[in-house]
């Protein structure tokens, strides 16, 4: 009796691995697995301002890729297309947006508006798909840079109407100086004159 059983077994075996073999050589050749990079998750950006939605994705076949914007004011579709063919802009963003080959976006001029969670959804043409999201901040321009140069302008200006001040006194002070002068000179010559007819 043992001697069949182990027979079986040893069968057995052979056939597990060689059935084990088949379906890992079954799995490697089958179409479909996508993956995808997302290398900048968060982006802050300043309004007016250009960005750039950085991915990269990789599969066997023809991969459609399809973006999302979702923020407080509800969810848009920005774009979809297939590689290697269609593009499709939605027509909020049609003036706003460059797609490229590798998934990644760019999206012009950006608003407060676009701020919030922007989804890429890769869906390969066997039906395998990934996701990936990015998330933006738009901030407002900053005017503390203005406000320092008005500071100083003030400042500047304030120096010179001191300065003008100071240079407009100095010119009277020398004017009435220049009278006092003249007015002495014109005294001693007078009495310069006087002096000679007495002595005459």
């Amino acid at each position: 009796l043992m001697r069949p059983l182990r027979g079986c077994r040893g069968r057995g075996v052979v056939v597990g691995t060689v059935t084990l073999c088949l379906a890992a050589g079954w799995a490697l050749q089958t179409p479909g697995g996508v993956s995808l990079v997302v290398p900048q998750p968060n982006i802050n950006a300043t309004v007016a301002q250009n960005i750039l939605l950085s991915v990269e994705y990789s599969c066997r076949g023809v991969a459609t890729i399809e973006w999302k914007h979702v923020s407080s004011w509800g969810t848009t579709k920005i774009a979809e297309w297939k590689s290697g063919n269609y593009v499709n802009i939605s027509t909020v963003y049609k003036d706003r947006v460059t797609t490229f080959e590798n998934g990644s976006i760019q999206l012009q001029n950006v608003g407060m508006r676009d701020a919030g969670y922007y989804f890429i959804t890769v869906t390969e043409e066997y039906g395998t798909n990934t996701y990936g999201t990015i998330i933006v901040n738009v901030y407002e321009i900053i005017y503390e840079d203005l406000h320092f140069v008005a500071v100083v302008f003030a400042f500047l200006a304030a120096v010179s109407a001191i300065l003008i001040c100071f240079m407009w006194l100095c010119n009277k002070s020398l004017h009435l100086f220049q009278k006092k002068t003249a007015h002495k000179l014109t005294a001693s010559t007078t009495e310069e004159i006087e002096l000679e007819t007495i002595e005459c």
